[in-house]
Order: C-alpha cells, then structure tokens, then sequence
C-alpha cells in the first residue's frame, strides 16, 4: 500500500497492474472504499497500471474534520499522482467520484480521458437526489446493527432483487464496506462536498474523450444527468445501462467494465 500527505492529510493508494501500461485512476463514490472497482482493476490490470485512492474520510486515509469540498478531494487525487509519478492518466470517477475527476480533469493537463458513471455537473439544473432516497440514505434505524446498517444504506442503490439475486455478493460488499468505507463523519463531510458541487461554468474547458454512462433506473442520482453533463461536455459520449440502479458497474459489471476497457483501449 502507498500514501501520500497534502496539506496535513494522508492520502492512501493502492496500485495494481503493470507499472508499464497506461495508468488509469479509479475514484469511487459517497462513503465508499476502493473495494468497489475490485471488479474492473481485475478487467484492467493485465495491461494497465491502475491507481485506487482511498478519498479523504475513507478507509485507509485520514479523516479530517469536515465539511470537505470536490476541488479539494480533486488535489488530493492529483497529490496521488504526484507522489506515483504519473505523467498522463485515463480517470474513471463514479457518482462523487465522477464529480472529483470533472474538476480534475479542469485542473489537471495530465487527464487525457474520462469515464463518468452515475455522475452529474452539480449546479441548479442537476437533478437532486429524491428527498426520500435522501431520507432513507442519511436516516438509519437506531436498533440497526452493523451489518443491517449498511444493507439498509445500500437499497436505494441498487436493484429491489438484488439481495435475493445475489445474496453472497451483498455478503461480500458488506464484509468489504465494514472493513473500507467511510466513517460516519467522513460520510458527512463528502456529502456536504456533494451538495456544494458545481462545475458546469468550467466544463467546456475539458478537452478529452468522455464516456459517460448511467443507468436508467438510478434512484439516487436520475439518469437526465447524464445528458445534462454531456451538454456541458464538447466530446462526450452517453450510453444508457437499461434499467441499471446508481450501481449499475457492480450489478453488471459483466457487460460495464468490457465497455469501459474498450473505451480505454481506443483512447489509450
């Protein structure tokens, strides 16, 4: 494991691939570890060298005391590759991670392509999260445990069949989530950076190939984000998972992460 300090704040990093390939950054979501790209590191790091840091708040890297903001988790990525020696890298960001690598992408000339899941640009024409999927993500049980706890967190998230459907992954992600996710002040922090997000003033200077993709049926952040952002985004391209939830990557990954290495492997 690797980890780096900006501004008093250590960043963690984990690195899998081939130091030789195209290096592709990873950054993941609200409250999530790196434990959630598991799945496309494997698709990748045959060939590439693929970078997951754990953001602020999260997992291995500290938690500073709140609220944090999408440019500052954007330096601590850019910290990230400063401290590996990255010269040119391919980001794919998802939900808030989506949002840390826009504004990397603006500050960053090292960027050279993007791929944006479940994402928005922020800004007054975004549209919200629901106020009850609000509710439910941020209003837990008090008789919760633990585990209940996360299972609860992560309904809206994805597929009302799921937990039947795959009762030994939702096991999995629990175990994993318990061990690597957020604290809950770290969760706090990067929401209050979530809600304050805007970048739709400086997306037209992002000058990359852009795929974004968004499930149809995501109830945490809808699906009219996604054209919202390529409307902002002067070479993106938006494809639909049908009927795919916020974590459509995870649900199918069978068929996202081949979409998302050919896209890499026509940019790269």
């Amino acid at each position: 494991m690797h980890s780096v300090t900006r501004d008093g704040v250590s960043i963690e990093y984990a690195v899998d691939g081939p130091g030789d390939g195209p290096t592709v950054l990873l950054l993941e979501g609200l409250g999530y570890g790196r434990w959630m790209w598991r799945w496309l590191t494997d698709a990748l790091a045959d060939e590439y060298e693929v970078i997951r840091p754990d953001n602020r708040g999260t997992g291995g890297s500290d938690v500073p005391e709140g609220p944090y903001t999408v440019p500052e988790m954007a330096a601590d990525a850019r910290a990230v590759l400063d401290d590996h020696g990255a010269d040119r890298v391919h980001v794919c960001g998802a939900s808030m991670g989506g949002m840390i690598a826009q504004e990397l992408a603006v500050a960053d000339d090292r960027v050279a392509s993007l791929a944006l899941l479940c994402t928005s640009p922020g800004g007054d024409d975004a549209v919200e999260t629901p106020a009850a999927v609000q509710e439910h993500i941020f209003s837990v049980p008090d008789e919760y445990g633990p585990r209940e706890r996360i299972r609860y967190l992560m309904e809206p998230a994805v597929s009302d069949d799921l937990y039947e459907r795959e009762p030994d992954l939702v096991d999995r992600i629990v175990d994993w989530r318990l061990a690597g996710d957020a604290t809950p002040a770290g969760r706090e922090a990067q929401a209050a950076a979530v809600a304050a997000f805007d970048a739709t003033d400086q997306l037209d200077e992002i000058d990359v190939p852009t795929l974004i993709l968004h499930g149809t049926d995501d109830r945490v952040l809808p699906v009219a984000n996604a054209d919202l952002l390529a409307d902002y985004l002067p070479h993106a391209t938006v494809e639909r998972v049908d009927g795919g939830p916020h974590l459509f990557f995870i649900e199918r990954r069978d068929a996202v992460n081949p979409r998302i290495r050919s896209f890499l492997d026509e940019v790269a």
